[in-house]
């Protein structure tokens, strides 16, 4: 399994010989001004909720690639009524794809699209794929409900935000790796704008006077698992 960071809550995830891309918002942000989504392939778009820095580049990659677009089920109808393939989720429901099994689960934050049409609750992702199995959280606040996905599935990475303002901080993701009984985590949500800067270098300090892995990728770079 490889994962790319494509800037703030953009990911590109490869499993199973498929390409996911998972709330993409990269021609809009400048410190991701260097990565063409014109050259991203997709076969599968997930979405965690509609705020607009989640999805302003969807209709356009789905345009291209024919990307199936999966999420909560307010979120797949509204791209549905477009003409977009779309997958219907709802939380602590899973799925089986061709790339693994996936799981829409609990995020604590809100969600509408930018022309204020309703875009459901907002969620996360559990994907078990390849034998790796990775947590998206999405935009969330800590949440106990988060002790419940390592009682089904064995986590090798978790996915969090830790940029605080809108979302967890990091004093609240590391608790969130207890919860998720997983020390490696990725950071995602943070810098994009100014209420979410944060220090690398005591983030990562953090993480690690707790026994934890903290990785904070330059965008467009890649890990494997």
């Amino acid at each position: 399994m490889k994962i790319t960071f494509y800037g703030h809550a953009s990911l590109g995830i490869e499993v199973g010989g498929k390409h996911i891309i998972v709330d993409p918002y990269i021609s809009a942000n400048p410190n991701a001004a260097h990565i063409d989504i014109d050259t991203l392939k997709a076969d599968y778009i997930l979405l965690t909720h509609a705020h607009g820095d989640h999805i302003l580049d969807v209709e356009a990659i789905a345009k291209r690639t024919n990307a199936v677009i999966v999420s909560n089920a307010e979120i797949a109808g509204y791209y549905g009524a477009k003409g977009f393939q779309s997958h219907p989720m709802n939380h602590g429901g899973s799925w089986n794809f061709d790339f693994g099994k996936l799981k829409y689960v609990n995020a604590i934050h809100s969600s509408s699209f930018p022309d204020g049409s309703y875009g459901g609750n907002p969620g996360g992702f559990v994907i078990e794929g390849e034998h790796k199995n990775i947590y998206i959280a999405g935009d969330t606040a800590l949440t106990m409900d988060m002790k419940l996905i390592p009682m089904r599935t064995k986590l090798d990475l978790a996915i969090l935000p830790i940029g605080d303002n809108f979302t967890m901080d990091v004093e609240d993701a590391i608790i969130a790796s207890d919860f998720l009984d997983c020390d490696k985590i990725l950071g995602y949500h943070y810098d994009t704008f100014g209420y979410i800067e944060i220090d690398h270098e005591e983030s990562i300090r953090k993480f690690f006077n707790k026994g934890k892995d903290l990785m904070l990728l330059e965008i467009g770079s890649s890990i494997e698992l």
